[in-house]
């Protein structure tokens, strides 16, 4: 007797992402329909052969709607989309986003606040929603790495590098987003940390070698911190005498967040053990 096919409730991961994508492509493609209802059809295909603004939000909503090669991969929950086309939205949204922005602050500079509001309630909040819709884009095709964090699994990830951990066969495969950089022997890699400068006093100086150092702390107890202070970053160090080199480095990320931090200390923890 056929057993029936089982479904799954669960939707495939990254499929949350191409959806997303998909509905802002949706509804670009739409406004931009009945803009060119409004002004005319003809009108409107002669204007934009005329227009690299307009060919360059053709195509990005043609990329955003069609997403060639997209497919959700339960090992890349948070890759879904292949690296040129995520590379190409990368490039088109800023472009699209700041001639939006220049844009409206163009007719705001010329028509003055009343006119922009009036034109705000025709359009239905259009002349902001748009930029925002290329800001999600944006945001969305920002630099990632393939997986978060998780330690059971052995799945590491430092702002848009993944590291994946095999303890059986003692090796370890390093991603830069969906781009592999190669696969290491584990007892090869070590985590280097980055050291306080040396004219400013630690507080971590009774601190066991095995430790992260801390945040340098000026004389004044303040933590280093500002807008434009420089984020600390952490090497993966590869260092094998037989392949003819000493510490060689696989990739420098910066220390972004405190989740960052925890997965580069649960990194060197492993890797310590392995």
């Amino acid at each position: 007797m056929a057993r029936p096919k089982q479904i799954s409730a669960s939707p495939a991961s990254g499929a949350g992402t191409v959806f997303a994508l998909r509905a802002i492509g949706m509804v670009l493609a739409v406004r931009w329909a009945f803009s060119m209802s409004e002004m005319g059809y003809l009108y409107s295909l002669r204007a934009m052969t005329s227009s690299p603004w307009a060919c360059i939000n053709l195509v990005l909503i043609f990329l955003l709607v069609v997403q060639p090669g997209a497919k959700p991969r339960t090992e890349r929950p948070l890759h879904p989309l292949p690296q040129w086309l995520r590379q190409a939205l990368r490039f088109l949204a800023p472009l699209a986003f700041a001639f939006a922005l220049f844009s409206v602050g163009t007719f705001v500079w010329v028509s003055g606040w009343k006119r922009f509001v009036h034109a705000l309630a025709d359009t239905n909040g259009w002349l902001l929603v748009g930029p925002a819709l290329y800001a999600v884009v944006m945001w969305i095709c920002r630099p990632r790495a393939l997986w978060r964090t998780n330690v059971v699994a052995r799945r590491f990830s430092i702002g848009r590098y993944a590291i994946s951990l095999d303890p059986v066969s003692r090796t370890a495969v390093v991603w830069a987003e969906s781009r592999k950089l190669g696969q290491y022997d584990a007892r090869e890699l070590s985590v280097k940390w980055p050291q306080p400068p040396e004219d400013v006093p630690s507080t971590n100086m009774l601190a066991p070698a095995t430790e992260p150092p801390t945040p340098a702390v000026r004389a004044s107890g303040e933590v280093r911190r500002g807008m434009f202070a420089r984020r600390p970053k952490v090497e993966l160090q590869w260092n094998s005498p037989a392949a003819g080199h000493n510490r060689h480095t696989v990739f420098r990320a910066p220390i972004a967040s405190i989740g960052d931090r925890n997965a580069a200390k649960a990194l060197d923890s492993t890797l310590r053990q392995i």
